[in-house]
């Protein structure tokens, strides 16, 4: 094989160019070490302009976190400023396998240097430019053509200049040389991690060199290591005998490209013969459509030729009034006749006549209708047939949408079964935005599973979603559409805060920090136990560890249908501080304690500058604040959804509580923003609330496991 033939191995999969200075990964793909830098930094870059989307002004008690990412979260964080140059982030995906690659404390100081890629990639440039000559490097102007290159020196020489700079019997006429390069490599490979020592073995489990520091007490310690010397020997040999089992083959790769040809041009054959088939079907469909097209239209030319005639039949009738003005004046002049013989002889014939005039004036009705309501052609069921048209399935049914497991948070998760019997080999998701007033293109993304996660959806918006499964080169009919309804602003992430408030004696937090119960047992038991008149029982208060103080925000959460009270909304960073270090038996959210009385303040209080609001839960029921424009409980009650969400909307000074599974407003209000706003959660009695996880990747990992 000569060496312009190999170039598609010579170049970096990220900048898609020569290697330069190529570095091997863990993952053992090699990449340009700008490219590596570059790569940190725009992993970087990306969570710094997120981080300063989401940031906060300071708390009163606590950090304002950004909200976690799907491709953030596993990025190490810490000894990293702003202002500096060099990447604090140590995982990147790799551009040749797209898996995380995980560079450690020493990032890209503890990769190798691929010298051996190095120097093929200089013989193929030095091949590229074979009539571009290297110059000497020491000569006078003008300079000489080079003819060999001393590697220890690292540069290039003409035939005299090496003779002076190389003289025989030094140390220098030692030196090893090669022909004109520019690519100069140390001798010696040295440890990244051990700078000051050589390259002497070989991991077996990492499948890397290392030097005997990294096996005495380093992290290769406990791995199986060999000798450099055994480990050249036999991978020397296993790619040898690939190689030569390669150039064996040739004959029968030469055969199989023949084959492929020979199928490339009956594919191309055959996809016309499919497309002409297609055509013919169409055309047939348009006959029959134009065929029923004729037949219509002459059904609504032959009724309207009918009515019209009708029509024009009772002008010609009323048309006939009128020229009997002169009867009238005829019947005018009988009246004048005084023989009563005469008269009577004359008027009954003519009474006919002015009767029958008259009955038609009293009721006159349209001879025919205006109306075309009958001849609406009513395309419905064939419009729908025509929109799933596709090819014969070949036995490959439909998929049918899962809606118990798909849904909407910060991203959709789209779910979808297939009949075992007919297992596909891939399916093809496809969705698009639902816009009454453009019809919007629909979208692709191949999936191998049956669920998908799909990201970027705009908020507060309807995304139609359906599926179709493919066997080879056959595809089923589209599943049925599914609607999902996004949350009307991003989503907002934050844990449940163990430091500002909470009451550990009556409240379990578990360690994610993520849900809530309320305990109140035996600690409850034993303070009523000593009251012999009665026992008021607090609300005990968790608020969210993350702060608001612009923009809008939407979380959600599920509260458990055994709950008994349960209030969720948000409150400021002052009235939060007036709850939480008020004395329990003085204070509370419900008890103003200048008058001892309930003042029921979240309900009936409706002053504009309130900074906090929040609802009851409990029972399985939802009660909505009171109005004052209504005190009936019949209109407060609602049934509890299973999903609640909370859209706070600081720019306007607005709250409002959603059922999640139908996106659908319960209750809004305005509440006062000027200060810091937490989401803020209140249980007594026995309860519980879970946040709701955020939709990523690993999420979809996760259920699937399960």
């Amino acid at each position: 094989v000569t060496i312009k033939n190999i170039e598609r191995e010579l170049i970096c999969p990220a900048c898609k160019e020569l290697f330069t200075h190529p570095l091997i990964l863990p993952c053992q793909h090699s990449i340009c070490h700008k490219c590596v830098k570059e790569l940190l930094l725009t992993v970087d870059d990306m969570f710094n302009d997120v981080g300063s989307d989401n940031s906060n002004q300071s708390s009163p008690r606590l950090r304002l976190s950004s909200p976690s990412m799907d491709k953030i979260d596993r990025i190490n964080r810490s000894g990293w400023k702003r202002n500096s140059l060099t990447p604090r982030t140590t995982t990147f995906p790799c551009p040749g396998c797209e898996h995380d690659v995980d560079l450690g404390e020493r990032g890209v100081n503890g990769l190798f240097r691929n010298f051996t890629l190095e120097t093929i990639v200089e013989r193929y440039r030095q091949a590229a430019r074979a009539a571009t000559a290297i110059m000497c490097d020491l000569c006078k102007p003008p300079a000489q053509e080079s003819t060999k290159s001393c590697m220890d020196c690292s540069a290039s020489y003409c035939n005299e200049c090496f003779k002076i700079y190389h003289p025989w019997g030094t140390v220098k006429a030692q030196h090893e040389y090669v022909g004109p390069t520019t690519n100069f490599r140390p001798k010696i490979l040295m440890c990244p991690e051990h700078e000051t020592e050589r390259i002497n073995m070989y991991c077996e489990l990492c499948r890397r060199p290392v030097c005997h520091l990294c096996k005495l007490g380093g992290n290769h310690a406990t791995h199986r290591v060999t000798t450099m010397s055994s480990a050249y020997k036999t991978l020397k040999d296993k790619l040898s005998k690939d190689i030569d089992y390669l150039i064996g083959k040739e004959g029968q790769v030469k055969s199989q490209i023949s084959e492929l040809n020979l199928l490339m041009k009956e594919t191309e054959c055959n996809g016309e013969r499919a497309k002409e088939e297609a055509v013919t079907h169409f055309e047939k469909l348009f006959e029959i459509l134009e065929e029923r097209k004729s037949s219509v239209l002459k059904a609504i030319d032959v009724s309207k030729k009918l009515r019209l005639e009708k029509f024009q039949t009772q002008v010609e009738e009323y048309q006939g009034l009128l020229e009997n003005n002169g009867l009238v004046g005829y019947a005018q002049e009988v009246l004048k006749e005084t023989d009563q013989s005469c008269f009577v002889q004359t008027a009954k014939q003519l009474h006919l006549r002015i009767q029958k005039a008259t009955e038609s004036l009293k009721s006159f009705r349209p001879a025919a209708q205006t109306s075309f309501e009958d001849y609406v052609v009513n395309t419905c069921k064939q419009t729908e047939v025509l929109g799933e048209l596709s090819f014969f399935s070949s036995g490959v049914d439909a998929p049918e949408m899962n809606e118990e497991q798909s849904k909407v948070y910060n991203n959709a998760l789209v779910s979808w079964h297939h009949p075992e019997k007919d297992k596909a080999d891939g399916f093809v998701l496809e969705y698009r935005k639902i816009n009454r007033d453009e019809d919007m293109s629909w979208g692709e993304v191949q999936v191998c599973g049956t669920s998908k996660v799909v990201s970027g959806l705009e908020d507060g918006s309807h995304y139609a979603f359906r599926v179709r499964a493919y066997k080879g080169s056959i595809c089923s009919p589209c599943s049925r559409e599914l609607i999902l309804h996004t949350p009307p602003a991003p989503v907002f992430s934050f844990l449940f805060d163990e430091k500002c408030g909470y009451n550990n004696e009556r409240l379990l937090l578990n360690l994610k920090r993520d849900r809530v119960e309320s305990r109140a047992g035996f600690t409850t038991l034993l303070a009523a136990e000593r009251i012999q008149v009665g026992y008021y029982t607090s609300l005990d208060y968790i608020i969210g560890d993350t702060g608001i103080a612009k923009g809008k925000h939407f979380w959600a959460f599920r509260v458990e249908p055994y709950s008994y009270l349960v209030k969720v909304g948000v409150a400021s960073s002052d009235k939060l501080q007036e709850w939480l270090h008020s004395p329990r038996d003085a204070v509370s959210p419900r008890y103003e304690q200048d008058s001892g009385h309930d003042s029921g303040s979240e309900d009936t209080c409706f002053d504009s500058s309130q900074p906090f609001t929040l609802v009851a839960i409990g029972m399985k029921k939802f009660f909505i604040p009171k109005s004052p424009t209504s005190n009936e409980p019949e209109n407060r009650v609602l049934s509890m959804p299973t999903t609640i969400g909370i859209f706070l909307d600081c720019d306007k000074g607005k709250v409002s509580f959603y059922d999640t599974e139908h996106m659908k407003c319960l209750y809004e209000r305005q509440v006062d923003c000027s200060h810091m706003m937490y989401p803020a959660f209140a249980l007594m009695g026995s309860g519980a609330v879970q946040l709701e996880e955020s939709i990523t990747a690993k999420y979809l990992e996760y259920q699937e496991d399960m």
